[in-house]
């Protein structure tokens, strides 16, 4: 694990690292992409053989990143051989798949670097948020765990889009280690002891997400979104404080600032979905046509499944919930959530 790193600012390159990126999708490219622009040296993990040769061969992400070639400095591979001496690795993956690939890999993965989850869910069943999935199937101590988050499309941070990311650590140390790590000019990256919090803002607004799809696909305007936006964060906050988040950082780049990219970008994967939805096509046809994963459909049941655990009103998930698995008309749900009894709006 590297020690010593400098009080983290813009441009600093006095600590260089060996970075794993797990997973070569759109966002484990880009951020490859800016770990070599950071000048560390850089291996791009790909599931496949087949996907490793094409990319070698391209120097793009023609998939899920097309137009932004890959620098030359980054090794890709599909081998595990080269892992163990890596500083820092990145979980690039699917939420519901990290749970497989962590377990695979975990003989081939350094016994004291640090390894940082770039998911954004709830993992099916066991209801673990990512970081806690690691812990378990690698052994480590929370102190060697972190997480990378924030309002952040592969898409806009490979064309150098000002962008804002948090990283969040039990570890003060840990934190600040990754904050450095992908620090660039036009990457600002802010730290946080909350893993908690920023883990379940970062799968649980892709829930809000696909709702707020659901609305845009029936027709509905600003208005509406605005108040699914405002009333989905409450839910999300209430969740969080129970189980053991800072409410803060609900308010935050993480909570409020992931929610709304999520919720209105068109790169939204999860708002893309409930569009599709609410113009009438079921789920499953409209997750066979589409070539990434929308995070927020599994982790609509996981976070439904966690509000009934827990005995906490989320009335926004739980329709979405019943949405998107019982095969409820997303009209009549629209209409049940706007007539709810009312209540104190800090209720």
């Amino acid at each position: 694990m590297v020690r010593g790193t400098p009080e983290p600012s813009v441009g600093c390159s006095e600590a260089f690292m060996k970075i794993t990126i797990i997973g070569a999708g759109g966002w484990g490219t880009a951020l490859a992409c800016v770990a070599a622009e950071r000048e560390h040296t850089v291996t791009l993990w790909s599931r496949t053989a087949e996907r490793s040769a094409e990319l070698n061969d391209l120097r793009e992400n023609v998939w899920y990143l097309p137009g932004h070639p890959l620098p030359s400095s980054i090794t890709i591979t599909s081998t595990s051989e080269q892992l163990s001496s890596s500083d820092l690795i990145v979980f690039a993956v699917p939420s519901q798949s990290l749970r497989e690939v962590a377990t695979n890999l975990k003989d081939d993965l350094p016994k004291n670097g640090i390894f940082v989850s770039a998911s954004k869910g709830i993992e099916r069943h066991s209801l673990l948020r990512m970081t806690d999935v690691l812990k378990e199937i690698l052994g480590v101590s929370k102190d060697q765990l972190g997480v990378l988050s924030g309002p952040s499309h592969a898409e806009e941070v490979a064309k150098k889009i000002p962008t804002v990311l948090l990283s969040a650590s039990a570890s003060e140390e840990t934190a600040r280690i990754v904050q450095e790590a992908f620090l660039l000019p036009y990457l600002r990256i802010y730290t946080s002891s909350d893993t908690i919090g920023v883990e379940l803002a970062g799968a649980l607004k892709n829930v809000i997400a696909i709702c707020a799809g659901i609305l845009d696909g029936e027709g509905y305007g600003d208005n509406t979104i605005a108040a699914l936006v405002t009333r989905g964060l409450a839910e999300m906050r209430r969740l969080g404080a129970a189980l053991g988040a800072d409410e803060q950082t609900f308010s935050g780049v993480a909570g409020l600032g992931d929610l709304v990219v999520t919720c209105l970008s068109r790169h939204s994967r999860n708002r893309r979905v409930g569009i599709e939805i609410g113009k009438g096509r079921t789920l499953h046809s409209v997750l066979a046509s589409m070539k990434m994963v929308a995070e927020g459909v599994w982790t609509t049941e996981s976070a439904f499944e966690l509000s009934q655990k827990m005995k906490i009103d989320m009335p926004i998930v739980e329709q979405t919930y019943k949405i998107l698995f019982d095969h409820k008309d997303h009209r009549v749900a629209t209409d049940e959530l706007m007539r709810r009894q009312t209540k104190d709006e800090r209720w």
